[in-house]
């Protein structure tokens, strides 16, 4: 009986049994059954509920696997209906359907939503969740007989033991919350397989990914209740069987995996993460995860075949990353001889002694070019290789002679940034970097020539918008070259800083594209939101190109406009108005969809979501009005 950890509870006689029977999942039971009619019948209750519950869990991923399936599908054949390249050619129904669709959508599941719950996440991934926690909760109840048998104890007299579904209920939501295990990895991989099926990038799937692991606790937590409440209060005699229970291996690792996981929820809660740091969290968490579903096996091997899945993802993820990252510096040296190496960045600060200093590194790598709107994980050796942290480079990726530029801009308010920033002070120009990469969605496909471009960007979030506008640029030149017709597209950059000094980050790049403004029919926008400007006037000039102490004028003969906020409304908002901004924008878009492309602290990003959203109507894009198409694309890479 040793083989079997129910076979003491569930009284089964495995010596006496002529057959035994197999449920997945699950322990063999032992028939005919010769215990008591009342526990016969709470082993035909409890094995038929497990077999529904592991039904369900196929269902499950069976549902998974079709949405997947016909997400990938999808994908295939987007944007195989007629694109208006102008406004003589209509779209096809379907295409207008399918954009009517997708502005309906946007317009009431865009916004932030219950932000005090769920932090600054979409209505859509709360819908998501939503649906698949319904779907958890139905399924932890339906198919169980729930009753209760008061059984008598072999062998001693007047002692009982009361039976019910209480049993089968907490090893159905056990079995779930095994079974999303492999899904819980899946969403927080970053050589991730959703993204390669879905085209959303892995950081869409964080927030499923945290809640899913809330999920998970509440259930392992009613589990573990569950059958603490059985085996230490109804089965009899007490203490005896509660000791016994208690001593056995899969309990004690069933408790040894509670405690971890126990660990995981309160580290992964923004109280844990403040109180350890990001990047403790994060390797507490890697470290946790791993342990955890070893104790879980221990626990409960016959539930490998969610087990095992789980810890290919994350070994494969990790394997992934690394070749990856070798990969990309598998590089010659000057003596000719291959190996992996560091790239070299040069550093230029900008001092800032309130805000932080702000870096611009510039790499030269040979490498093949990213995509227009993905990132990079950079880590700089000289001060820890344990750490990485995403930042998008601000250029476009352009090879020459088999190099591509980096520019990254980053600024330096504590930990490996300010470490950086302190050997720049000290005097040193060039640094290590370790570039793990590209990662994100390419926004490629939304700069299509007749989809308007608005950019918006609050201080160095800069580095996501401006490669659109150099994109922009590179498709105009490559159209004059075809002697093809110029794009009809509206643009304009609405850059938020802090003051006037700031625009020489990206000083070079600010004048290439005034340089061309024309041709772009492009605005440029620039708001100081801590530069008061005197009380009779509104607005100043800064030169694009001039640096926090030596002004030069800008070689094509126009200066950057800066508006440094004045007005009480303005000073008060910290902002400038981002409604009316959008509004403007919109009111001279006399055709076409629109995409606004928009990088910057959170709060800018929720309101950003509420105004686009208004701005969408399924009825008008209908009936032929593309201007009421608007998309956001925000620097967490969630596609609207």
């Amino acid at each position: 009986m040793g083989d079997f950890p129910l076979a003491a509870r569930h009284i089964q006689n495995y010596s006496a049994a002529t057959t035994l029977e197999p449920h997945w999942g699950y322990a063999d039971r032992a028939l005919p059954c010769t215990s008591d009619a009342g526990s016969c019948a709470y082993l035909d209750v409890d094995y038929a509920a497990h077999d529904r519950g592991m039904l369900y869990t196929g269902i499950l991923w069976a549902t998974i696997g079709g949405i997947l399936l016909i997400w990938a599908c999808l994908n295939q054949f987007r944007g195989s209906g007629a694109t208006t390249i102008d406004s003589t050619i209509k779209m096809s129904s379907m295409e207008r359907g399918r954009r009517s669709l997708a502005a309906f959508s946007r317009r009431y599941l865009l916004p932030d939503a219950m932000r005090w719950i769920f932090g600054r996440t979409t209505r859509l991934q709360v819908l998501i969740l939503v649906v698949l926690a319904g779907y958890l909760l139905i399924f932890s109840f339906v198919g169980i007989v729930y009753n209760t048998w008061v059984t008598p104890v072999s062998g001693m007299t007047g002692v009982y033991n009361t039976r019910t579904s209480l049993g089968p209920w907490a090893d159905r939501v056990g079995v779930l919350a095994f079974a999303l295990m492999p899904l819980s990895v899946l969403l927080s991989s970053r050589e991730s397989f959703l993204s390669l099926i879905t085209g959303l990038p892995y950081q869409s799937f964080n927030f499923l990914h945290r809640w899913l692991g809330y999920i998970i606790f509440v259930q392992s937590s009613l589990h573990t209740i569950g059958w603490c409440v059985v085996e230490l209060r109804l089965y009899q005699p007490q203490p005896s069987v509660g000791i016994a229970f208690i001593k056995q291996t899969y309990i004690v690792w069933g408790i040894v995996a509670m405690i971890l996981l126990l660990f995981l929820f309160a580290l992964s809660t923004p109280w844990g993460i403040k109180l350890t740091g990001y990047e403790t969290f994060r390797k507490l968490h890697y470290i946790l995860a791993m342990v955890f579903i070893g104790a879980c096996w221990g626990h409960w091997e016959q539930l490998k075949c969610f087990l095992l899945p789980s810890l290919i993802f994350w070994f494969l993820d990790r394997a992934a990353r690394l070749c990856r990252t070798a990969l990309l510096h598998y590089q010659p040296d000057q003596a000719g001889t291959m190996g992996c190496r560091p790239a070299e960045a040069t550093i230029t600060q900008f001092p800032d002694p309130n805000n932080g200093d702000v870096l611009r590194l510039d790499i030269d790598h040979i490498q093949d070019p990213w995509a227009v709107g993905q990132h990079y994980y950079l880590c700089f050796p000289q001060s820890s290789i344990w750490q990485s942290h995403p930042f998008t480079p601000l250029n476009a990726p352009t090879a020459t002679k088999g190099k591509v530029r980096h520019s990254y801009i980053l600024r330096a308010k504590g930990g490996e940034t300010k470490k950086l920033a302190s050997l720049a002070a000290n005097g040193v120009t060039n640094t290590p970097v370790i570039l793990t990469g590209a990662y994100g969605e390419a926004t490629t496909e939304h700069l299509t020539p007749n989809t308007n471009i608005l950019c918006i960007a609050g201080g160095t979030g800069i580095t996501y918008v401006l490669p659109v506008l150099l994109e922009c640029l590179q498709q105009h030149h490559q159209q004059q070259q075809q002697q093809n017709p110029p794009p009809t597209r509206t643009t304009e950059l609405i850059w938020m800083i802090r003051h006037t000094q700031d625009t020489a980050w990206i000083k070079d790049e600010l004048d290439l594209l005034q340089r061309f403004q024309n041709s772009l029919n492009l605005k440029i926008r620039i708001f100081a939101t801590r530069d008061p400007a005197p009380m009779d006037e509104k607005s100043a000039q800064i030169s694009a190109s001039s640096s926090p102490t030596t002004p030069q004028p800008c070689p094509c003969g126009q200066d950057a406009p800066v508006k440094k906020l004045n007005d009480d409304a303005e000073r008060l908002s910290k902002h400038p108005d981002l409604g009316n901004l959008v509004s403007q924008f919109l009111e001279e878009t006399v055709q076409g969809p629109t995409t606004v492309f928009a990088s910057g602290p959170g709060g800018m990003i929720s309101d950003l979501r509420t105004i686009v959203a208004s701005c969408n109507s399924g009825s008008k894009v209908w009936t032929g009005q593309e201007r009421f198409d608007v998309r956001l694309m925000c620097d967490d890479r969630l596609e609207w």
